[in-house]
């Protein structure tokens, strides 16, 4: 397989910017695998497909504003991790400017770079704690073209959100209020999603590509609770990246505890736990909408993005959202 296979065509203004002003009235395109058939609904109406015996498992990492600027704008980083307690793992921008040794201020903090990783990663030792509420922003994602503004601190974030570490949202939770959720049996994993979630497929063959590690946390309650339940149903492709790699690691049933994972599922895969998926819309060649088409079938997830860009429906991260069945 190419990855240039799981490219199609998206109008630019289909592109959601900024979320709806209410979060579940996004609209969502309902796959039934079996059938072939497609649907055309909104988020509120999924109590109407979930079954007896029915569990979801959502991913309650939380956003971290993980998007800094040097005092004099020269220089921009994305913290991607912690080395150490004051050693950041970083994207930066530009690259050559920061060198092994250069030095950087931000507020009254100054990071130098140690070293530099093969993937490009600067390790960036700072004199003291940089102030994360005053100069941090949400790293939102390349394609909204606009930097972050108050209201994405809410809006950018899952409604149960819990546990800091992610760079990017889990955007599949996003549609849910606390309302709906009330009403759905479900439990939660963590997985804190790193900047691996922005970098596109550049390998030709999809074989050839190397996924980046995320690490995950499997609650012992929701492992139990997966294994009694009839049909899960993973909230977001970074839920199914959890269970799959548990399952197939390990087997029946998901051993709790923390964990990494460089899974890297595309057709071919057979899933080993998740039964049903909700998902957002997800960029052409990207890693995500390959793990969709291994869900669903190459052929039948197409067409379905086929509609949902003939509907005019919202794409990516505060856009609208596909449940497969």
């Amino acid at each position: 397989m190419r990855t240039a296979d799981f490219d199609y065509h998206l109008p630019e203004e289909l592109i959601a910017d900024r979320p709806l002003p209410n979060r579940s009235a996004s609209r969502m395109l309902v796959v039934h695998r079996d059938t072939g058939l497609i649907e055309h609904k909104h988020f509120s109406d999924i109590i109407d497909y979930i079954q007896p015996g029915d569990h979801l498992v959502l991913n309650n990492t939380k956003v971290i504003p993980a998007r800094y600027f040097s005092n004099d704008g020269s220089i921009e980083i994305v913290r991607a991790g912690l080395a150490q307690e004051l050693v950041w793992k970083c994207l930066v921008r530009p690259g050559k400017k920061m060198k092994v040794g250069r030095s950087v201020q931000i507020g009254d903090a100054t990071g130098t770079v140690e070293s530099i990783d093969d993937e490009g990663y600067r390790y960036i030792r700072w004199d003291k704690f940089v102030d994360e509420e005053t100069y941090g922003r949400l790293a939102l994602p390349h394609y909204m073209n606009r930097e972050s503004e108050p209201a994405d601190k809410e809006r950018y974030q899952t409604v149960y959100a819990r546990h800091e570490g992610a760079i990017a949202a889990p955007t599949a939770g996003l549609h849910f209020t606390p309302e709906i959720l009330a009403k759905l049996p479900h439990s939660f994993v963590t997985l804190h999603v790193g900047v691996g979630t922005f970098r596109p497929v550049k390998a030709e063959y999809v074989a050839d590509h190397h996924m980046h590690r995320e690490s995950f946390v499997m609650p012992e309650e929701t492992s139990k609770a997966i294994e009694t339940a009839q049909r899960v149903i993973a909230v977001g492709t970074t839920s199914v990246r959890v269970l799959e790699t548990l399952a197939t690691r390990h087997g029946r049933p998901l051993p709790p505890g923390p964990g990494e994972t460089d899974i890297f599922i595309y057709p071919g895969y057979k899933y080993k736990v998740a039964d049903a998926l909700l998902t957002n819309f997800h960029l052409p060649q990207s890693t995500l909408i390959m793990l969709v088409c291994a869900f669903a079938g190459k052929e039948l997830v197409m067409e379905a993005y086929r509609q949902a860009v003939e509907q005019r429906y919202r794409f990516f991260s505060y856009g609208d959202c596909m449940l497969i069945l």
